[in-house]
């Protein structure tokens, strides 16, 4: 097996490759990476300077890359699954890598900081990040009102995308009653195959997420849906 992903099961990056792994069903070995541990450390960083996953190793091309959506067009190119994560059509596809860098960047990124200061104990004022999810739920919100998946008539990429920020950010800004249409979305994300694989492979290690109370008992109980 050529094919080697560095991660963590509880990095919402990492679930975000996890997923289109299971979508495409391409053969690969996982290994956790524990950055408390130098000599794992060291083992991501001769991978990847910046010591920063998910990284994927490709033995036969002695190949490393980093960055979860560089990860997922590379897998889309070279190991593709029956259907595309990225369409072939180009105005579809910059749509999809559009909604890609909104999940990432819009919800992603408020909720690592309100995660992050948890953990660190900061007590800095998150009501900014916090104000950014809910902006952006309303966003999500009317793009999904007339589709099935965010930004292409199949699960693509910024699906892969947007599971685990939203997973994540409703434990911390939960999605609004109101916005009917991003909550019926998220429950299809969450039911989706590879999405549920996902989640059930990282329950052992939800009790270290600082917000682990906040996980709907739903997705806290074993299923055997998977």
């Amino acid at each position: 097996m050529s094919l080697t992903l560095y991660y963590h099961p509880l990095s919402s990056y990492c679930h975000k490759v996890l997923i289109a792994l299971y979508e495409a069903g391409t053969p690969f070995n996982a290994q956790i990476i524990d950055l408390s541990d130098e000599e794992q450390r060291e083992i991501l960083r001769s991978h990847w300077p910046l010591c920063k996953f998910p990284v994927l190793h490709n033995s036969e091309r002695n190949r490393s890359l980093p960055e979860s959506s560089a990860i997922i067009d590379y897998l889309d190119h070279h190991y593709p699954g029956k259907k595309p994560l990225i369409p072939t059509d180009r105005d579809s596809a910059i749509e999809v890598r559009l909604w890609d860098r909104i999940f990432d960047n819009y919800v992603q990124t408020p909720m690592q900081q309100i995660v992050g200061d948890r953990l660190h104990q900061t007590h800095a004022d998150m009501s900014g990040p916090r104000a950014l999810l809910e902006a952006t739920y309303c966003v999500i919100d009317r793009q999904v009102a007339s589709r099935a998946w965010a930004a292409h008539e199949d699960f693509s990429l910024a699906d892969c995308a947007a599971a685990p920020a939203l997973f994540y950010a409703n434990t911390l800004q939960p999605l609004p009653t109101a916005l009917g249409h991003l909550r019926d979305y998220f429950d299809r994300l969450m039911d989706r195959p590879s999405v549920r694989r996902v989640v059930e492979e990282s329950r052992p290690y939800f009790h270290f997420y600082p917000f682990a109370d906040d996980i709907p008992p739903r997705f806290r109980e074993p299923s055997n849906a998977v």
